[in-house]
């Protein structure tokens, strides 16, 4: 565990049971959101890479328009 980390659960043990209890809950949300996210990311991996050749293709051949931030 790093500094930082065991001073933030030292800081967290002074905090009454039940905001100690809402805090463990939002962390173990937040790891599990975050495994969820890698795992996503991971899986797409193969369909990012295509969608960016296809991108490339469509700039290379002139079949792009540039971005009208006004339109956004």
């Amino acid at each position: 565990m790093t500094s930082m980390l065991k001073k933030a659960f030292d800081e967290a043990s002074k905090l009454p049971e039940i905001e100690q209890n809402a805090l463990a809950r939002w962390v173990l949300e937040e790891l599990k959101s975050d495994r969820k996210w890698d795992k996503q990311f991971a899986e797409s991996e193969d369909m990012l890479a295509e969608l960016a050749r296809a991108a490339l293709l469509e700039e290379s051949n002139n079949e792009t328009t540039d971005l009208d931030e006004d339109r956004l």
